[in-house]
């Protein structure tokens, strides 16, 4: 491998991992993928940082997967494909991952967005599933993930057609969060990282987990969840602390305790 495949640059608390295969269009092999999961897995494990951004190129965030892998896969390496562990692996992650999008997000690279936690799109973003034009189907949580977002009807045109859609769609039925010009779109995302991290970790890890279970799980069984996590935070001295920073007139100093 002339060049890494991720390149790494941490910021204060922040990480920013950006794919870096551009002579295939940031496809996500099976080795690709995994190491993008190594580098997650390390990151949620280090004190140090809080959050993390994953960024593409200017002209495509990920195109999908890699053609030459799925050209040579057949039924029974179907089976034992280890994409599926790879990917349930990622969305094991406790700490806010937010994609910062420009170009083309397709296939997988498509897929790698509705798993992360927030995307921040450029105007020029284009977003789509292009899988039934190779007489195959999503298979990394596009289809589930989709209709949890968007919806039946928009998720059946995206899958069915494989047409993409624009940035300003996407926004429109909520798949993304915030469009900005192309050139800030991984900038803008590093900002919204860095306030996350500013946040007490305890509080911002609980957040998320309750926010992820709401998307599975029935609304009762949210509701318990949710309170579980706000009751356990209460122990915190980062709660405490938080609250006396509000009185005091002071910004918290949280030590993740």
């Amino acid at each position: 491998m002339k060049n890494p495949w991720i390149l790494s640059q941490q910021n204060q608390r922040v990480l920013t991992l950006t794919l870096n295969r551009p002579e295939v269009r940031n496809a996500l092999s099976t080795q690709c993928l995994e190491l993008l999961v190594q580098h997650l897995e390390s990151a949620d494990n280090n004190e140090e940082i809080g959050a993390i951004v994953i960024a593409g190129n200017p002209r495509f965030f990920a195109a999908g997967a890699d053609l030459k892998e799925l050209q040579q896969q057949t039924v029974a390496n179907a089976i034992t494909d280890k994409r599926p562990q790879v990917w349930r692996r990622l969305s094991m992650i406790s700490k806010p991952i937010i994609a910062a999008t420009n170009g083309y997000a397709l296939g997988a690279g498509f897929e790698l967005l509705l798993a992360s936690d927030m995307v921040i799109a450029g105007e020029s973003a284009r977003f789509g599933l292009p899988e039934i034009t190779l007489g195959l189907m999503p298979g990394a949580g596009g289809t589930q993930r989709l209709i949890r977002a968007v919806g039946k009807s928009l998720a059946m045109q995206m899958v069915l057609t494989g047409e993409p859609i624009s940035a300003k769609h996407a926004l429109q039925v909520g798949l993304i969060s915030e469009i900005c010009v192309d050139d800030l779109v991984v900038e803008r995302a590093q900002r919204l990282a860095q306030r996350i991290t500013e946040h007490a970790p305890l509080a911002v890890r609980a957040a998320k987990a309750a926010l992820v279970h709401a998307q599975d799980n029935h609304l009762t069984e949210g509701l318990k969840l949710e309170r579980q996590y706000f009751v356990a935070l209460a122990g915190t001295q980062d709660r405490q602390e938080g609250i006396a920073a509000f009185f005091e007139k002071r910004p918290p100093q949280f030590t993740g305790q």
